[in-house]
């Protein structure tokens, strides 16, 4: 009598791979319990980044923010043409704010907050996707010392703050960019990875 473990086959193998990424997200009541801090001005926060970076659909854009809620550093990236996982996700967001800000891991207590804005297809309702990249930022935040902020939509109908209720037609996937509020703090150039530039250090030591 022989003993031993029959190979699993590609279609177990697939439903288990199937069965993790599905963990790894975020529905909407989970979301709304997890107690996100509310953005006092979520179009200002929305324009600066559209303005900024200009996404096309399956852009995402992480920003952090400091208490007063103006923008510290940007990033933006296209995703990776692969099944929405939010282990993967996680993963790019935490290198796009490596790149750009160091982390905040001595502090006890976060005190800077990060937001993702995704542009993508379809319209503002919650999607799978939607789940994966709100477990990443989640994950990503608590990784870098950050606090996890909004996960925002930008669709061709317009911006929604998922899991708020609050949203607005313009900026959309479709619009173009608005002009930079001239109350806002010096602008930051998009960030596509690479240390600070020397402009922007000088900028902030004004």
């Amino acid at each position: 009598m022989t003993f031993g473990f029959a190979p699993s086959s590609p279609a177990s193998l697939s439903t288990s791979a199937s069965a993790a990424s599905a963990s790894r997200l975020l529905e909407p009541a989970e979301w709304a319990d997890a107690g996100i801090p509310l953005l006092r001005n979520p179009r200002e926060v929305v324009s600066g980044l559209h303005a900024r970076h200009r996404p096309k659909p399956a852009t995402a854009i992480v920003a952090v923010l400091d208490p007063e809620e103006r923008l510290c550093a940007s990033a933006s990236f296209s995703r990776r043409s692969v099944q929405a996982d939010g282990w993967m996700f996680r993963n790019a967001l935490l290198a796009q704010l490596r790149r750009v800000i160091p982390h905040d891991l001595r502090r006890r207590t976060p005190v800077r907050t990060a937001v993702l804005l995704y542009c993508r297809e379809g319209d503002g309702r919650w999607t799978e996707e939607d789940g994966a990249w709100m477990w990443g930022l989640r994950d990503a935040c608590t990784l870098h010392g950050l606090r996890c902020g909004s996960y925002i939509t930008l669709t061709h109908d317009g911006w929604q703050v998922l899991g708020e209720g609050r949203g607005g037609r313009r900026p959309n996937a479709d619009s173009p960019p608005e002009p930079l509020a001239l109350s806002e703090a010096a602008p930051l150039s998009p960030r596509t990875g690479g240390a600070v530039s020397e402009v922007l250090r000088r900028a902030a030591a004004r």
